[in-house]
């Protein structure tokens, strides 16, 4: 029986809107009618003044470390009520497995940016990039860069093949940087987006304004932004390039960040023959990447690129993998693909398959003359092309009958008939140079072309046909190869995988972007980015070059920046709790003359005995001219001279930062240290008696009796705040 998911609605403007039925929606499975989107046209001009009204100013009341949490917060929320969206999500054809990448990943990507926002941006609205750079003689006048919130909206145009993980990619990023979002998502899975969107209002745990949803098309939203707005786009790159030709995009220059479906290749090096750990891998490889999601994937392999030799074993051993594939409806334990996620995206891959057979060889799925009444059965019911299409049109549309099944195979499960379902297609190209459809034209389901190739200079020619790529992979086990291919192709890509037997245990395979590194591709693939760790994030904020005195740089960056005023007490800043300490507290402390002892005795503690340490005639030979300290001795006497002995707030030193010894320490020469409080993180972290803590990075001068600098470098501690009882906090 087929699930009902009634009229959808948009949120807008902290509202529901939508009561009457617009656009009908079909289960991917079946073809049975589930639900429709509105028909209520929306007012983008109320949604962004929301945005820009309520939005920033519930958003830009939590810093980062606040809007790190509350992310934190709400993945937990999501994580707990997942199964709510795997319950539907089998409409849009989605397995298990591939509700789990699209589900658990994008909850997996909100944990990934709730940490790093926590353990890589400050409190506060500004980060400091660095590093400050002097302008002038006398040291009073420096500058540097800063990164600050856009004070815009962020508007997210997504496809139609991950209904959870878009969304989710894109919002994680975009709210830590302090942006409220209106997020569109592709027509034809839009269900799923809503439901997810429901229980995100739900938890109460966003900021008012903070996400916005669209369900239809986007009207005359991107006439309406304006300069601190961002545009981000997901889907075909015809679309894409329609949008980005919006006339007010171009002249507000609205930055506008695509990533666009692309042809991407995976080369069997010449290194591997049949039988050894890698071939296996590739065929896998390849294997997983045209079922996985039905091959609706925008990092899917479309091209491989394998020698001539093992061309006929890797057709081989790709057919057999690919016959155990099981086809049918997703809801079954035994189905290892599902359908495409509308008829109308089924119509467009029969079209883009026959395009690619033209002149080659289908070696696997519907095929011949199966292939072309399919297509014209379904452009007579109607239909129209699609691809991974995030448009205003949707890309739900058309009838959802009219397509019949190859006589060939049939999909397994009851009513599947209808359902939009394409075999996995695999074709061969024996002569690549000769047709330029295998480099140009791409379907976007379960379907590659494999293509030889006489030596590795040709299968990087191939590789750069694709005009640019999210991804590609590289199978060899020769680490010569690797370096010799990985240069030349990285130009046309926007990620490369290097696949062997030594890393497959651990691979997250060909087609699975991750949270830490750049998702996006140059050319064909839509010249943007997307994740790559803390870059997403820097992505929606605005950078700025500040100039002025150290002093105001400190005031602006909320970091201590030297040559900046600096405050010194009595008390020793390690006495300070956190909430007491400011930026700027600092303490001279006294100094210290490096003995020959103070060297051998470290040497016998160490074990370093580097003849620049003990060796007088070869240190005298030395640019040195003498023997000299050991530089982590440096560190070691620096620390004794400013630690402050007595239990107090400061609970751990973990780490140091941008460490350099800048000038050699003799024998006899005379060191002291300034140490400053540099910077503080609140990251309302509390510990087993409920006692708060922060991160305070302290800044660290190492200078010799002359006043020269001879070591710099931060050191970052945990310190305590004061305990409940003494402040009465609760």
């Amino acid at each position: 029986m087929t699930s009902s998911i009634g009229i959808l609605q948009s949120h807008i403007a902290g509202r529901w809107i939508g009561q009457h039925a617009g656009q009908a929606l079909h289960s991917a499975v079946t073809g049975d009618a589930i639900g429709a989107t509105h028909a209520e046209a929306l007012d983008f001009g109320e949604a962004l003044a929301y945005a820009r009204g309520t939005g920033l100013r519930t958003v830009l009341a939590h810093d980062f470390q606040q809007r790190a949490a509350i992310l934190r917060a709400l993945a937990k929320y999501l994580f707990e009520r997942k199964e709510s969206l795997y319950a539907i999500s089998t409409l849009t054809g989605a397995t298990r497995n591939d509700s789990w990448i699209d589900i658990d990943g994008g909850i997996g990507t909100l944990f990934a940016y709730a940490s790093l926002g926590g353990n890589e941006l400050p409190s506060g609205h500004v980060v400091h990039e660095g590093p400050v750079v002097p302008l002038g003689k006398q040291g009073t006048f420096a500058g540097t860069h800063i990164l600050v919130p856009r004070r815009g909206v962020a508007v997210h145009i997504n496809a139609f093949n991950f209904p959870v993980w878009g969304l989710l990619e894109k919002f994680a990023p975009t709210f830590v940087a302090g942006m409220p979002c209106i997020a569109k998502p592709a027509t034809a899975t839009s269900f799923l987006t809503e439901r997810l969107v429901r229980m995100i209002d739900a938890s109460g745990l966003l900021p008012a304004g903070a996400l916005q949803l669209v369900i239809g098309g986007t009207g005359d939203l991107l006439d309406r932004l304006e300069g601190t707005d961002v545009v981000t786009f997901t889907g075909s790159a015809e679309t894409a390039a329609k949008l980005r030709a919006n006339p007010n995009l171009l002249r507000s220059g609205i930055p506008f960040n695509a990533e666009a479906d692309s042809l991407n290749c995976a080369i069997l090096a010449p290194d591997v023959r049949a039988g050894d750990p890698e071939f296996d891998l590739f065929v896998k490889e390849l294997a997983r990447e045209m079922t996985t999601k039905a091959g609706q994937k925008c990092t899917a392999i479309r091209r491989a690129i394998v020698p001539r030799a093992q061309l006929d074993a890797v057709l081989d051993a790709l057919r057999a993998r690919l016959a155990k594939t099981t086809v049918g409806d997703p809801a079954l334990e035994s189905v290892r693909m599902g359908p495409l996620a509308s008829a109308a995206q089924k119509r467009d891959v029969l079209a883009r398959i026959a395009e690619l057979a033209a002149g080659n060889e289908v070696v696997a799925g519907e095929h011949g003359g199966r292939v072309e009444s399919g297509i014209e059965a379904g452009l007579e019911s109607g239909g129209q092309s699609g691809s991974q299409s995030g448009s205003q049109s949707g890309s739900q549309s058309g009838s959802q009958s009219g397509i019949p099944s190859s006589a060939a195979w049939a999909p397994i499960g009851e009513r599947t008939e209808q359902g939009a379902f394409v075999a996995p297609t695999l074709i061969v190209c024996r002569d690549p140079h000769g047709h330029a459809a295998v480099h140009d034209v791409e379907a976007f389901g379960p379907v590659s072309t494999v293509m030889p190739y006489d030596d590795i200079d040709e299968a990087v020619a191939l590789a750069a046909r694709g005009r640019g790529s999210l991804v590609g992979t590289l199978v060899t086990h020769d680490p010569a190869i690797a370096a010799r291919v990985v240069p030349e192709v990285a130009s046309l890509h926007g990620r490369l995988l290097v696949l062997d037997r030594e890393s497959a245990a651990e691979s997250t395979g060909h087609g699975s972007p991750l949270p830490q590194l750049k998702h996006g591709g140059p050319g064909r693939a839509g010249g943007g980015e997307e994740l790559g760790g803390i870059r997403a994030i820097k992505h929606y904020l605005q950078r700025a070059a500040v100039q002025g005195s150290p002093t105001m740089l400190a005031a602006v960056t909320r970091e201590y920046v030297r040559g900046a005023a600096v405050r010194e007490s009595e008390v020793h800043p390690f006495r300070r709790h956190f909430e007491d300490l400011q930026v700027g507290d600092s303490l001279l402390t006294h100094r210290r003359t490096v003995t020959e002892a103070d060297i051998v005795a470290f040497g016998g503690l160490s074990g370093d005995f580097f003849y620049m340490h003990f060796d007088e005639i070869a240190a005298r030979q030395s640019a040195f001219g003498r023997r000299i300290a050991h530089g982590y001795f440096v560190l070691s006497a620096a620390a004794g001279l400013f630690v402050s002995p007595a239990e107090g707030p400061v609970l751990a030193n973990y780490g140091l930062d941008a460490l350099r010894f800048v000038k050699p320490v003799g024998i006899g020469d005379t060191i002291r240290a300034r140490l400053t409080c540099k910077r503080k993180t609140d990251r309302a972290k509390r510990d087993a008696n409920g006692v708060g803590q922060g991160v305070v990075a302290w800044d660290v001068e190492v200078t010799n009796q002359d006043g020269e600098l001879v070591a710099s470098y931060d050191i970052l501690t945990l310190v305590a705040k004061h305990a409940p009882a003494e402040t009465g906090a609760a």
